[in-house]
């Protein structure tokens, strides 16, 4: 911080392929620097969410013309995705990183946030007393309903698909959806399918999700049971199979075998939402992007980009600020230690601090000691 409960907040440009969000909106940053934080962001960073330069000038934002002066400029960088390794070497010690992070599935950053005794919170990892995960929410519901679009588009003959309609015509059945996970992507994909006509599986785990489900949906959308057994049988005959499983912090667990997918129907697609954290699906060795979304393996299309909601920038970019903004605003109000010591959630959140892996699931992903906030 450069002075007693101000700090300096940093927006860099996101360079992951094809990610036109960004961390901060033009009114968010108006709540910030009314707070009498300074802003800065590097330029152009807003324009692929349609945020003009002259937006956030407006707000009393200062526009930095490289990334490298934000960076060394900022107490706290926000993010939107995982800082890449083209990045690692702006970190400075106590600097505080609030971006989704996926060590899980990033050991290199995770080695790196150490290294250099980096702060990383994680969106992703910001865990409510119910369970529920605030700041993954708002993009778990974007991605949940792409993830429906994508597969349609994707089923289609032009791209090796079955050639089939999701929700079929009068004389003709409509396709089969299975989501694995009934969380907050799988019961959006179910919204997005049933709304199409699809006849839509939830293989889910909890009983009492299930009866959630049921309940929520009257009906329309079938449950099974989380077993070997249950799975195998609903990705036989999957047209459209949708990875939606997610253990908070950890590595995503492979839910489908290579055999699995070997069974499938030629031309089906499978979206494998979970891929940030792993990935569920045996046959999911690759991380994809939206200029190069798919590839096929025995006969089946794959989608496999860990970046989905970077493709609807205004809507994700809008929904991300509005859940990011109140613990953004915590922490730079009180400062780190107080904003941790007084927001449990937000303490949960973290995953690195002063050269330890603070989170226990991370920790055990990524191999290294487990050292606990105090």
């Amino acid at each position: 911080m450069t002075a007693a409960n101000r700090y300096t907040i940093g927006v860099p440009k996101e360079i992951k392929n094809n990610e036109f969000r960004v961390a901060l909106t033009p009114g968010g940053a108006r709540v910030l620097k009314h707070s009498g934080h300074e802003v800065l962001i590097e330029a152009g960073a807003g324009a692929g969410s349609g945020f003009t330069d002259e937006e956030y000038s407006r707000e009393g934002v200062i526009v930095v013309p490289e990334a490298a002066g934000v960076w060394e400029r900022a107490d706290l960088i926000l993010k939107v995705k995982e800082p890449l390794s083209s990045e690692f070497g702006f970190f400075r010690e106590n600097q505080i990183v609030f971006t989704y992070l996926h060590l899980a599935a990033a050991v290199d950053l995770a080695h790196a946030l150490v290294q250099k005794r980096v702060t990383g919170i994680a969106y992703e990892t910001i865990q409510l007393q119910n369970g529920g995960l605030p700041l993954l929410t708002p993009m778990s519901e974007v991605a949940g309903r792409m993830s429906v679009q994508i597969g349609a588009h994707f089923l289609e003959r032009f791209y090796g698909g079955r050639g089939i309609l999701l929700g079929g015509v009068p004389g003709v059945p409509p396709a089969e959806v299975v989501v694995l996970g009934g969380g907050i992507v799988g019961t959006n994909a179910a919204k997005m399918a049933l709304g199409l006509g699809a006849d839509v599986v939830i293989v889910e785990r909890s009983g009492d999700r299930m009866r959630y489900i049921d309940d929520i949906f009257g009906g329309r959308v079938k449950t099974l049971m989380s077993t070997p057994f249950h799975i195998a049988e609903a990705v036989r005959s999957a047209d459209l199979l949708i990875g939606a499983v997610l253990i908070p912090g950890a590595r995503a667990p492979k839910l489908v075998s290579e055999d699995m997918v070997r069974q499938m129907k030629k031309g089906s697609v499978i979206v494998d939402v979970a891929i940030d954290q792993g990935g569920s699906i045996a046959t999911i060795d690759r991380v994809t992007t939206h200029s190069d979304p798919i590839y096929e393996k025995y006969g089946v299309i794959h989608y496999s980009v860990a970046n989905m909601p970077g493709a609807v920038p205004r809507t994700s970019t809008i929904a991300l600020t509005n859940a990011t903004l109140p613990y953004v605003a915590e922490l730079a109000d009180k400062g780190f230690e107080r904003a941790i010591h007084e927001n449990a959630p937000l303490r949960l959140g973290v995953n690195t601090y002063a050269g330890r892996i603070t989170h226990q699931a991370v920790a055990e992903a990524v191999d290294l000691p487990y050292v606990p906030m105090v």
